[in-house]
């Protein structure tokens, strides 16, 4: 199986790849005055990785006690929330006929896992499960609005009759309207989970 240590693929790639990276930017084990991912990193990492058929090894470096720096527990624990509201659109998921869409360019190879630039809300990323599509937006629209151009009526791409949009972890309805631009959805003012969102789309 293809590895990429400490890095990513540009595009997604039809044989099954890892990534395995670190929580730590310079070393694979325990040294003082480490200097740490963000979680907020770390959730867009995995999101592009698994959009492209890929899979995350997340390394942590234990003291030699084996007890895990506090640093590094805050950091799992956000990742483990932000899987705990998010987790359908990532555990069990498929590439589907595009991988995402946005201005950011993720820089591919490996040792580049901290080169790419903090992804926008116009970054988004496709998985899918069955007859549901997600969306999943890097960051949160400051306007609380998302706009998937991928999704535009007569794209070519556009799903189906759409169903019902919903965003996971949050009971509010949202709005939405499909026009020859792009998929806008008005998202709820409260958010259901730090960092990225996904959006439910049924068929």
């Amino acid at each position: 199986m293809l590895d990429i240590e400490r890095g990513q693929l540009e595009a997604p790639r039809p044989l099954f790849w890892q990534t395995d990276t670190s929580v730590g930017e310079k070393s694979w084990g325990y040294i003082r005055d480490e200097t740490f991912r963000s979680p907020d990193s770390l959730v867009d990492q995995l999101v592009d990785i698994v959009s492209k058929n890929g899979c995350l090894l997340l390394n942590i470096g234990p003291r030699p006690d084996g007890t895990i720096p506090d640093e590094v527990q805050k950091i799992l624990l956000e990742v483990g929330q932000w899987l705990t509201v998010n987790s359908e659109a990532i555990y069990g998921t498929r590439p589907w006929k595009i991988f995402g869409e946005g201005p950011t360019q993720v820089v591919g190879g490996s040792f580049k896992d901290t080169a790419t630039q903090p992804y926008t809300s116009q970054d988004i990323r496709f998985t899918t499960r069955g007859q549901t599509l997600y969306a999943i937006a890097l960051a949160w629209p400051a306007d609380g609005k998302l706009v998937i151009k991928s999704l535009a009526s007569g794209s070519g791409l556009s799903p189906g009759k759409t169903s019902k949009i919903e965003l996971l972890g949050s009971e509010s309805s949202v709005k939405w309207l499909r026009t020859p631009q792009g998929l806008t959805v008005t998202l709820p003012s409260q958010r259901p989970s730090d960092y990225a969102l996904a959006l439910r789309i049924k068929q």
